[in-house]
C-alpha cells in the first residue's frame, strides 16, 4: 500500500511513548509498503535525527513547530472555537506539505497519529485511519480540576473545546484506533484495539543477582506530561519513605528518578536517597539494565506505558497501578504487581526486595508476556488488519 501518513512529531530521538510507537510502526510498515511521513519538528530536534527517521520512511517531509504559547497562539484560542492544543498544530506549512503529496501521488490512505494534527488535512475521498494514543479531553480535564482557582474557568472553557473538537474528528476518520480497552470503549462501536508494543530484541532479558544488598528502583518518564510529575510527587511524598524506613538496616537503596525536563518543585525533593537524571543514555535498554524495580504508580492518564512493556521484556519487575495495568491485562502477582494505595506499594516492593524466588517469577513472568503480546511485529499486523478493512 501507499500510505500518507501524519504526525505533530519526529519520532526520534525515542524521547516518549509516541515517539516509541510511531518509530516502531514505520520500521516494521516500510518492509511491506510504501510510506510518506509529514511531520513536525521541535527546535531540540536535529539533522541527524531528520536523517534516522528517513531511513524508514519512502519519503519524509518536517515542517519546524511553531512556538505552542506564542501570542499569536493565545490570542487565536481566546477568540476561535479552537482549543490550544489544536491552535498550536494548525500550521500553514502542514497544509501546503500536505496539499503537495496529495496532488503529486496516489495514495491508499491516510493515517494520523493523535487528533490535533487533523486540523491540516483539507476535505478527502481517501480512508482516513486515526490512532489517539490518550482522550486528550480526559486527561486535560484531570489537570484543570488540580489548578488554581483563578485559572480554572479558562482551562475549563479551554477543555470544552477540546471534547468537541475531538469527537468531532473521531466521526471524519473511516476508522478509529485506539491503544488500550478503556479508550476503546470511549471512542465508541467499531474502533480497533492496536496497543502499544516492545523491541524484545533491543530489550533483552538481564541477568538476575540473588542477594543484592544496593538496589536501584527507578521511575522513568519525560516530565512534560502531567501523568509522570504526579507519579513522581506521589512516589517522593507518599511511598519512598516508607520504603526507606522499613530497608535501611538491610538494603542501600536509591530511588533513580529519570527524565527530561524534571521541573524544580520536584527536584527540591531531592535527599540522599533519591537521585534525579536528566542526562540518562537515550538508549533506555541501558537504563533498564542498571535497574532493578520499575516503580511506576500512574494516577493519571491512559493508554498503555512504554516505560512498563521495555521494564518487563528487560527483565525488571514492574509495580504499578491499576491505570498502569488497563491498557496490558498482564496477570496480576504473576507477570506485574497492582498497587493503588501507598500502603499496597510500599508492601509490593517491600516483597520483591526480600523474596528473590518472587523476584524471579515476575520477572520471567513479564517477558514471557510480552513476548506473547506485544511485540512490534505482532502490533503492526494488527494495524495492517486495519488498514485492509478500509481500503477496497
Amino acid at each position: 500500500m501507499k500510505i500518507l501518513m501524519l504526525a505533530s512529531y519526529l519520532p526520534y530521538p525515542l524521547w516518549d511513548g509516541g515517539r516509541i510507537r510511531l518509530y516502531n510502526i514505520l520500521k516494521t510498515l516500510s518492509k511491506n509498503h510504501e510510506v510518506t511521513l509529514i511531520c513536525e519538528k521541535r527546535p531540540k530536534q536535529s539533522e541527524k535525527d531528520i536523517r534516522e527517521v528517513g531511513k524508514i520512511c519512502k519519503k519524509l517531509i518536517v515542517v519546524e513547530r511553531p512556538d505552542v504559547w506564542s501570542l499569536r497562539n493565545l490570542a487565536k484560542t481566546a477568540f476561535s472555537l479552537n482549543p490550544l492544543l489544536v491552535t498550536s498544530h494548525s500550521s500553514k506549512k502542514i497544509k501546503e506539505a500536505i496539499e503537495g503529496e496529495l496532488n503529486a501521488e496516489k495514495f491508499d490512505l491516510i493515517h494520523v497519529e493523535t487528533f490535533y494534527i487533523m486540523e491540516n488535512l483539507p476535505e478527502v475521498d481517501i480512508p482516513i485511519v486515526l490512532t489517539e494514543h490518550n482522550i486528550e479531553y480526559e486527561i486535560y480535564a484531570k489537570y484543570t480540576k488540580k489548578a488554581k482557582f483563578f485559572a480554572k474557568p479558562v482551562l475549563f472553557a479551554d477543555v470544552a473545546k477540546l471534547k468537541r473538537l475531538e469527537k468531532n474528528f473521531w466521526k471524519r476518520a473511516d476508522k478509529l484506533i485506539a491503544v488500550s480497552a478503556k479508550e476503546q470503549k470511549i471512542m465508541g462501536a467499531g474502533t480497533q484495539l492496536v496497543p502499544n508494543g516492545v523491541d524484545i530484541e533491543k530489550f533483552k532479558f538481564k541477568k538476575l543477582e540473588k542477594n543484592k544488598k544496593v538496589r536501584k528502583i527507578l521511575f522513568i518518564g519525560d516530565f512534560k506530561w502531567i501523568q509522570n510529575r504526579d507519579s513522581a510527587f506521589f512516589i517522593i511524598k507518599n511511598i519512598w519513605p516508607r520504603i526507606i524506613n522499613e530497608t535501611k538496616d538491610k538494603f542501600d537503596l536509591k530511588l533513580w528518578i529519570v527524565g527530561k525536563n524534571i521541573p524544580e518543585s520536584i527536584k527540591k525533593l531531592k535527599n540522599e536517597t533519591i537521585t534525579f537524571d536528566e542526562n540518562a543514555p537515550d538508549q533506555t535498554e541501558l537504563i533498564f539494565e542498571d535497574s532493578d524495580i520499575l516503580l511506576s504508580p500512574i494516577r493519571v492518564g491512559g493508554g498503555s506505558n512504554f516505560k512498563i512493556l521495555e521494564a518487563m521484556a528487560s527483565g525488571v519487575p514492574v509495580v504499578t497501578s491499576r491505570l498502569g495495568n488497563e491498557g496490558l491485562g498482564a496477570q496480576e502477582n504473576s507477570e506485574i504487581i497492582i498497587c493503588d494505595l501507598p500502603e499496597e506499594c510500599v508492601q509490593a516492593v517491600l516483597k520483591l526486595l526480600n523474596d528473590d524466588y518472587y523476584f524471579e517469577k515476575i520477572a520471567r513472568r513479564g517477558r514471557e508476556f510480552v513476548e506473547k503480546n506485544f511485540d512490534w511485529k505482532i502490533i503492526s499486523k494488527k494495524l495492517e488488519e486495519v488498514y485492509k478493512s478500509v481500503v477496497k
